[in-house]
This record gives C-alpha cells, structure tokens and sequence, in this order.
C-alpha cells in the first residue's frame, strides 16, 4: 500500500452524529435524551416535538446519515482503501456506546472520528468530544480495553465541502426569475448559539467577539460569495444570519434570525433572496421546518422570492474529502510530512484540540483533546 492511500495507524473510521426519531413514538424518548438533566417537563418536550410530528415524527438525519455511510464506504473501496466505517449517534440508535462496544469487540484500536460538524463550538466539537469520553469510560467500567479515538479535524473550509454548496447556490439562483437573479440577496444560515458560548469557540487565542464560530461561518460564506462572482460576474450582497434558538429568552444568542432578517430584506426593497445553510452537512430537522417551513412561510407571507440551497449531503465529493482528512492525518500521526487542503485565509485547523478549546460551563472529561486523559 502506497504511503498516500496508508490509513495506518487507523483501523477503522467511526462517522459521528446527532440522531434523530424515526417514528412518532421516539419523539419524546429523544428530545429526553437530547435534554437529559435540564429537567423540562414531558409536556414541554412534547410541544417541542411538534416539529417532528408535523413530518410524520421522523427526523431525516438517520436516513441522510446512511446515505453518506454507503457514499464514504464506496469512496474508500474506489480508492482502494480496506478500512471499514462505521456509524454511532448521541442521542438516538445507533448508540454511540454500543457503536463503540461492537468496535472495541471486533478488535479495533485506533479509530477516526469524523463528527458531522464543520465548526468549532461547544455543541459542534467538545460536546462530541465528551460524549466520546463517556462511551470509553462507560466500555471500561464493563472491563474491556477502550481504544483510541481521534477526531478528525474541522472541514468548514475543505473544498470538498466548498464547492458542493457553492453549485447549490447557483442552481438556486438559476430557479429566480431572471429579472430579479442578479439582484438576490445571500442569507448564509447557521444554528443561534448562545453569544457567551460563541464568544469562547475555538482555541483561547480566538476567543471573544463570537470566537471561532462566527469567524469560521463568515469565512465559508465570503468563499461561496467570491465563487459565485467567478462563476456569474455577479457579487450578491450577504450577511450571516441565524436559525434555530432554543434558549431560555434573557440569555443572549446569536442574532438576527432568518425570519426577521427576511423582513429587513423586504422592507429595504430587495427583490429576491438565497438562503445558505452554511452550518448544517445535511438536509436534516432544522433545515426543513426552520427553513423550508417556517422562514418559506415568511417569505410567502412577504411576497419575497426565496430559494433555499442545498446542503452537502453525501455528495460524493465530501466523501472524498473525508478520505483524504482521514488520510491526512493518518500520515501526521506517522510523524510524516503533510500537506492540509485548505480554502481561504484561516488555514487548515488544528489535529489536537487544546487545552481551553470551546469550554464547557462545568469541566468534564473530553477525548481527543489535549486535556483528554487517553493520547
């Protein structure tokens, strides 16, 4: 095997994820798991579910999950690449413990994790980072030997997930009429988080004024803005805006929202626009309610043309991308020379997160990291 195709020191690859209900019976049982020890009511979950009911109480992001599991499994046997993949959840089945409990018993020691999430934050990378902790304590207190885990690092601007959104983008400005195509709007999306949680996203270094996570988004957004110019001649104006708030109303979160900045849209004339859900991998939940439902509904409502651009999905070039950070690091971690695919001027992002990285409000155990107790 040739030093570029060498998954060494990995022997398997784990894709990480969310989860989500497959039916109106998991609903509660999920948000349940997703809010276990915040201590809302039953009642209140299932309001919340109400989301998930409206699409017959199946969450899409199981199935895109498998999707991009075939996708990834195809692209490593193309490539010639003998590593099996495998998929674990947070908060729904697949289990990530039991994932990791089928793994560990099968014999592997040293797994990739890619988590499907671009970005740093707390949610997007530690908050993994910690559950991934508490599967291998959990393996341990059962008396197997846990393996190594290390998580892939942040792709937010790995043109494998570039340029799939920027020709979304410009399918959806080839469904505008062309009379007001050119004068469209970009509303790049992402999910709200809290500003104290954004504010201390990434390394310590980055910290303050929306941290990592903002400036990352805002990085991706200006890369699509500056490909679609290439590609049409035309420059759109943008602005990075937010979705999905899930907080309690007297803590400060990311702003504005979609909703309320298609309304600014329309009230400063503007004659169309593109919303960009820069911050999800797929076409999951908060994608289809918060914006093919609730943020069309608005705009519906407004009389302004919108068109909602595709997410990445299993496009068979983020597959590829995922094959390639894979192999990246393997050859980091044989202490080779490598080269990190990168787009724009942030660079390629860490390996190892450091200590003080996207913080927890209280401190738990972390994987991965360079506080973690297993390197």
């Amino acid at each position: 095997m040739s030093d570029a195709h060498d998954p060494t020191p990995y022997d398997a690859l784990l894709l990480l994820s969310f989860g989500g209900p497959e039916g109106p019976d998991d609903v509660v049982p999920f948000l349940e798991n997703v809010t276990r020890g915040r201590g809302i009511p039953k009642e209140r979950l299932k309001e919340v579910g109400q989301h998930y009911f409206l699409f017959g109480g199946v969450s899409p992001i199981n199935e895109q999950n498998r999707a991009l599991l075939a996708a990834l499994r195809a692209d490593f046997a193309a490539h010639g690449l003998d590593l099996p993949v495998h998929w674990g959840n947070r908060n729904w089945a697949p289990y990530l413990t039991d994932v990791l409990r089928g793994m560990t018993l099968a014999g592997h020691r040293r797994i990739a994790v890619l988590a499907t999430s671009a970005y740093a934050s707390y949610s997007g990378c530690r908050q993994y980072r910690e559950n991934l902790a508490d599967s291998l304590a959990a393996l341990e207190a059962e008396g197997l030997r846990p393996p190594r885990v290390d998580k892939l690092r942040h792709y937010f601007n790995h043109p494998g997930f570039v340029r799939p959104m920027v020709d979304g983008v410009l399918a959806s400005l080839a469904e505008l009429d062309k009379e007001v195509r050119d004068e469209a709007r970009f509303a790049f999306t992402t999910h709200s988080i809290p500003t104290a949680s954004a504010d201390s996203s990434g390394p310590v270094p980055e910290h303050g004024d929306g941290g990592a996570y903002v400036r990352q988004h805002l990085e991706v957004a200006r890369l699509i803005v500056d490909a679609v110019r290439e590609e049409t001649g035309v420059e759109h104006p943008w602005q990075l805006v937010y979705q999905s708030r899930s907080g309690a109303p007297h803590i400060p979160w990311l702003e504005p929202d979609i909703c309320e900045h298609l309304e600014e849209l329309h009230s400063a004339g503007a004659p169309a626009a593109v919303m960009i859900p820069i911050g999800f991998v797929s076409d999951h939940m908060e994608v289809l309610y918060d914006l093919d439902t609730e943020a069309a509904a608005k705009a519906a409502e407004l009389g302004l043309p919108v068109r909602r651009s595709a997410t990445v999905g299993a496009d068979p070039r983020f597959a590829a991308a995922v094959r390639e950070l894979l192999l990246e690091r393997a050859a980091a971690e044989r202490g080779q020379a490598v080269e990190r695919c990168a787009l724009g001027a942030l660079g390629p992002s860490h390996d190892l997160c450091p200590i003080g990285c996207c913080p927890a409000r209280a401190p738990r155990p972390a994987a991965a990291g360079a506080d973690s107790p297993r390197l």
